[in-house]
């Protein structure tokens, strides 16, 4: 073999702008010009995903609904007792907050709506038919007048309302808007009630009595909150947001690193290749096998951190921390919750990879991750009309089953499966057509 020596070697070589690669040039600079057009298009068009499911959430506040149900006097034994404080809660909230701009939508809604059953409201808060409820109980007039007339030092003034809600729905919803509304209402109602209270007691005479105890004169009326499902521990926080990420990750990758090994039982130097359709299946099944292993481990990392999985479920009216839907076989329905969601976030991108492989798959993996989160992560109430697709998308229904077991919050746990596994099923029925084109690129290229 001849070397050629490095003078030699020069004189082969020429400058980018030489006449002889004008043809040339041009077709790359063609070329790098439309990829580099199509990367910015890709931009422009899928990472403003992200940023348009929050574009106009204050806008939609408006969309969280808040219902203040007045109790007072509703029922027997109170119902002789011509209610006041009830009354006057309900005005000072409705006339703050009902026309407010840009905050969550308080709804005043009469107890015969409820059958007067104060717990028919939590249960409506719990089956996430509304974010939150201000309950005024049914014995407000009564115990307050009752700690006035009869000097009761037992009187609580938290015992007047209520506060319900169930952070475990969305903890980033709760805390940025429902949370500080009803902090900004607890402390009007508070503020504004006091003075109307004084000049009441000062008009029958009552201010001056020696045996009313100080917390009926100040603060008089409190509010007692229930948050039903809570949102702990912290350590919680990965399950059902940014680590399931590492779902669509793991399960995008694991394509590269089995193909090979696929590619085995087609090499001529092994064998007589196999059957086309046996090797379709063989890949199905592999797939579910591999991920049937990976979401078992990935399952253990919230059990190791030592997130309950053997609660009992609860009341659903009461407050529980961390009541498990499924109480001690939560575990194993977290596990094939996160084994169907696996299976379909991955097939998707199993099937994307062989009809436009590489490098083009890189953006399939981009997208698939911020169509997920965008719609998995943050709440569609508050997302434009356009978002509605993501109630379908796999991730927003990983999501919402893993609340339903973790914390016990409503369960759609069948729809949720049901969508998935419409996944896996429409994916099973492109995977022949996707190896199908994979086959005709690989012959085409070796052509």
């Amino acid at each position: 073999m001849e070397i050629l020596e490095e003078d030699e070697l020069e004189e082969l070589v020429i400058p980018i702008w030489h006449t002889e690669l004008e043809g040339l040039r041009l077709h790359v600079v063609l070329r790098w010009s439309i990829v580099v057009f199509l990367l910015a298009g890709f931009i422009l068009s899928v990472l403003s995903l992200f940023s348009g499911v929050l574009s106009r959430t204050e806008n939609n506040l408006r969309a969280l609904k808040i219902w203040v149900v007045d109790f007072d006097g509703s029922m027997s034994p109170y119902d002789d007792i011509e209610p006041i404080i009830g009354p006057i809660i309900t005005d000072i909230i409705m006339e703050d907050f009902s026309s407010a701009r840009q905050s969550p939508t308080l709804i005043q809604c009469t107890p015969h709506s409820f059958q007067n059953d104060s717990m028919a409201v939590r249960q409506a808060v719990y089956e996430e038919q509304v974010y939150a409820a201000v309950i005024i109980n049914a014995n407000a007039t009564s115990s307050l007048q009752a700690a006035v007339t009869s000097g009761s030092p037992s009187y609580d003034p938290l015992g007047i309302a209520q506060i319900v809600y169930n952070s475990a729905r969305d903890e980033n919803t709760y805390y940025a808007y429902i949370i500080p509304t009803l902090f900004q209402l607890q402390t009007k109602v508070i503020t504004k009630f006091g003075p109307r209270w004084i000049e009441m007691m000062r008009s029958n005479g009552s201010l001056n009595d020696p045996r009313i105890p100080t917390q009926a004169l100040s603060p008089s009326i409190g509010f007692t909150e229930i948050d039903l499902r809570p949102f702990s521990p912290a350590v919680v926080t990965p399950s059902v947001s940014i680590g399931l990420i590492y779902l669509i990750i793991i399960a995008y990758f694991a394509f590269p690193f089995l193909m090979p090994i696929h590619n085995r039982l087609n090499n001529k130097r092994q064998g007589r290749p196999v059957k086309a359709s046996h090797m379709l299946l063989w890949r199905l099944m592999s797939n579910f096998v591999a991920y049937f292993i990976l979401s078992f481990f990935y399952s253990l990392i919230p059990l190791a951190f030592g997130i309950p999985f053997s609660n009992p479920r609860g009341s659903t009216t009461e407050v529980i921390m961390n009541g498990n839907e499924y109480g001690k076989s939560s575990f194993v329905v977290y596990w094939m919750l996160n084994w169907v969601g696996m299976t379909a976030l991955g097939l998707p991108s199993e099937n994307m990879a062989m009809i436009i492989g590489a490098p083009w798959s890189a953006l399939w993996l981009t997208f698939w991750v911020i169509s997920n989160v965008s719609t998995g992560f943050y709440p569609l109430d508050l997302a434009p009309g356009f978002y509605k697709w993501g109630y379908i998308w796999p991730l927003h229904r990983v999501v919402e089953g893993s609340r339903t077991i973790l914390f016990g919050t409503h369960s759609r746990i069948g729809l949720d499966f049901g969508v998935l596994f419409g996944w896996v099923g429409v994916s099973i029925l492109l995977f022949p057509f996707a190896a199908a084109i994979a086959d005709w690129k690989a012959v085409s290229k070796k052509k």
